[in-house]
C-alpha cells in the first residue's frame, strides 16, 4: 500500500475547504458572524496567546467536540455559522478543517499563515 504523506493530505484539505486571510478575517467575523477555532495545542495558546474571541478546540479532540453524539460536544458548532480555523502556520488548521468537512461540516476554512501570520498583521511577536 502506498503511503500518502503530508503534502497529498494538505492538497485534499485545501480542495474542499476555503482559505481566508488574515486582512479579511475581521470581514468573516463581524459581516458573516464566522466562529474563530484556535485547534493549536494547550501549552502553545498558553505560551503565546491567542487571538481574540476564539475559541479552543485542540486537533487532537477536535471530532470529540464536533460530534453531537459526544458527551463533550461544543455546542457552539451545532450552529450552521461558518468556521475558521486556525494553528500555528495553518497546516494543521487545513487537515482540521477537512476533518471537520469529513463529518458533515458544509462552511469550513483555515486561516492562511495562521497564528504567526495573524501577529505578523497586527504588529506583534511570540
Amino acid at each position: 500500500m502506498a503511503k500518502r504523506g503530508f503534502k497529498v493530505m494538505l492538497a485534499e484539505a485545501n480542495a474542499v475547504i476555503e482559505t481566508v486571510s488574515v486582512q479579511d478575517l475581521p470581514y468573516h467575523l463581524e459581516e458573516a458572524s464566522a466562529l474563530l477555532l484556535d485547534v493549536r495545542e494547550t501549552v502553545e495558546r498558553e505560551r503565546n496567546g491567542h487571538i481574540p474571541n476564539s475559541i479552543h478546540l485542540p486537533r487532537g479532540l477536535l471530532e470529540f467536540h464536533a460530534d453531537p453524539e459526544s458527551p463533550v460536544f461544543n455546542k457552539e458548532l451545532a450552529s450552521d455559522r461558518p468556521l475558521i480555523l486556525y494553528c500555528g502556520t495553518g497546516g494543521r488548521s487545513a487537515l482540521a478543517g477537512k476533518t471537520l468537512h469529513d463529518m458533515g461540516y458544509t462552511n469550513v476554512a483555515s486561516l492562511a499563515g495562521g497564528f504567526s501570520a495573524w501577529l505578523v498583521v497586527n504588529g506583534r511577536s511570540v
